[in-house]
């Protein structure tokens, strides 16, 4: 491809919304330009990239007997409120306000479950591994950081149909070893999460990670990879809070301006273990006390699959006067003014000795035994993994917390989707059952963005192989004035080409700076510079983008040589 005929609008400065490098880059290198807040056109050179990665899923997803559809962007409303899922999604969903009854897909469940339902009829047309590669729509409040948080993006989603648990546990299997394909070879390192489903249920459910300062998720990892999981689910092995074995009656006591554990630790000198922290949610309409111990974080998610809970949020203000008695900081366990479902963090189980507040502003009680004072309903874990926590693998080593990028879900969605739709199939003795499903997503253009930031230095992006809109930057030195530069580029133009190497041929009438400043920019793995100074010599330069190896090689071994070091750099 000659670049003088490319549509390559590179650019210098780093644009005023770009805040992290692979929007950054993107936009500097000619892949991507913005339409609108969360909406991106993709360039030729982008769009060359997306193609190698969509290339790359489909030939492991057919690996494993996936067939390939392709669904409407467009559905009918109506498919969505049968899973109920309209309300869950909110404002996420997109809806057509001048053809109502219609929306915006964000995900495939409910459509690939309606097409199951008219066809996957008996125990013998399944097992069935469905997937596209096809363009969502989420409607992004703040939508950010390029391509990695669209409002359009694509997906490869991918669903499997099976009569058994067995069979739903081999296709949740097959597709996880197919992501760890897809994502090694386009040259991420990635890490696998345990994770919550949210919005999508389902039984287990793992997230495909990439560490980054800029990721939006949390997770808690083990350096030695024996542990992994997203913060939503994240455990650790903490050491139990004892007894005490003076045990006096509980008591009432002034805490003026005692608002938070901080300040019962500071003013009261009260050992934060010692502290019990009162948050009262609620969920379904129904208010929860939840009992943590000291200034150990609540987990809005773990709380939510403990109680069941469709909806959950915290309680408001005027919500929990009404209910307690007292404003946030004075409430506790004991002596609600409304009667309420209590329940505890595991780290209380059996704890005396603690202090919380009375359900009335400026005073705490002291010396509570939560078996002997309170009705705890039950303990769970609900707590927040904090980073220095050992690890739960019990492998001694303790616990980071990282921000990350999710590249990837796998979910064991179960019949929640083909109960809800009725997408049933009879078993060999003639018994109806839902479907057992499983639902498995890739976003596309978060792989791209993840791997540039991953793979760029202060000059620009360094493409792997695998990757690289073109193996190999042909760069032509002064061919104005040099006939001989020009004929010695377009017989290696032709002889890469022939040779099955994708090669960018830079022929503009631009300064040899220039030049290079975009070819480091645009980043392909190979750079071969032709000019009047080597070639006078009977010689051509190569240089290897990644290392900023360079090498002076004579003009009849330069395609050889060019072979090789592509070769190594697969």
């Amino acid at each position: 491809m000659r670049q003088s005929t490319q549509f390559l609008p590179t650019l210098k400065e780093v644009p005023n919304e770009a805040q992290i490098p692979s929007h950054q880059l993107m936009v500097r290198a000619a892949m991507v330009r913005q339409l609108a807040a969360g909406v991106f056109s993709f360039l030729p050179l982008g769009y060359r990239v997306h193609k190698k990665i969509c290339d790359i899923v489909r030939q492991e997803m057919d690996a494993i007997g996936g067939q390939e559809f392709h669904m409407p962007a467009l559905n009918p409303i109506e498919i969505w409120e049968q899973t109920g899922r309209v309300e869950a999604m909110g404002d996420v969903m997109f809806h057509i306000k001048n053809r109502e009854g219609l929306v915006l897909a964000p995900t495939h469940e409910e459509i690939i479950t309606f097409h199951a339902r008219q066809h996957v009829h008996s125990y013998r047309d399944m097992p069935q591994i469905w997937y596209q590669i096809q363009t969502k729509f989420r409607n992004e409040p703040r939508p950010k950081s390029g391509v990695l948080r669209g409002r359009q993006f694509t997906m490869k989603d991918a669903y499997s149909l099976d009569a058994t648990t067995e069979g739903l546990d081999a296709a949740y299997d097959k597709h996880e070893q197919a992501y760890r394909n897809i994502y090694t070879r386009c040259g991420l390192r990635f890490f696998i999460v345990g994770a919550s489903s949210g919005a999508m249920g389902g039984s287990k459910s793992q997230e495909f990670m990439v560490e980054s300062p800029h990721g939006e998720d949390t997770c808690a990892v083990c350096d030695d990879l024996s542990y992994a999981a997203n913060i939503e689910v994240a455990t650790s092995i903490l050491a139990a809070i004892p007894r005490l074995a003076e045990n006096p009656s509980i008591e009432e006591f002034a805490t003026p301006g005692a608002n938070t554990i901080d300040d019962l630790i500071q003013k009261y000198s009260i050992p934060e273990e010692r502290c019990a922290k009162s948050v009262v949610y609620v969920a379904d309409d129904q208010p929860v006390l939840v009992l943590m111990c000291g200034n150990d974080e609540l987990n809005e998610s773990k709380l939510q699959g403990v109680l069941g809970a469709t909806a959950l949020r915290p309680a408001e203000a005027e919500e929990l006067f009404a209910w307690t008695g007292a404003h946030a900081g004075s409430i506790g366990p004991i002596g609600l003014r409304t009667p309420m479902r209590v329940i505890a963090d595991q780290r209380l189980q059996h704890v005396n000795g603690l202090v919380s507040g009375a359900n009335k502003d400026g005073f705490h009680l002291r010396n509570i035994d939560l078996d002997r004072d309170a009705t705890i309903e039950a303990y769970h874990d609900v707590r927040t993994v904090r980073a220095g926590e050992l690890c739960p693998t019990g492998c001694g080593k303790e616990l980071r917390v990282v921000n990350a990028i999710e590249v990837g879900h796998i979910f064991k969605l179960g019949t929640k989707y083909s109960s809800a739709l009725g997408a049933t199939f009879l078993d060999e003795n003639g018994k109806e059952h839902p479907i057992i499903m499983g639902s498995y997503g890739i976003g596309i253009e978060r792989i791209m963005a993840c791997f540039i930031e991953q793979n760029h230095d202060e000059r620009g992006i360094t493409w792997s192989m695998s990757l690289a809109p073109y193996h190999v930057h042909l760069l032509g030195l002064g061919m104005k004035k040099s006939e001989s530069v020009r004929a010695v580029c377009e017989e290696l133009e032709k002889a890469f080409t022939a040779a099955g190497i994708d090669v960018l041929f830079d022929d503009r009438d631009e300064s040899p700076g220039v030049k290079f400043n975009d070819a480091d920019l645009l980043g392909m793995p190979l750079q071969v510079i032709v000019g009047d100074k080597n070639l006078s010599a009977g010689n051509i330069e190569v240089k290897v983008r990644r290392t900023g190896e360079r090498r002076i090689v004579a003009l009849d071994d330069v395609r050889a040589d060019v072979r090789s070091l592509l070769h190594g750099l697969a």
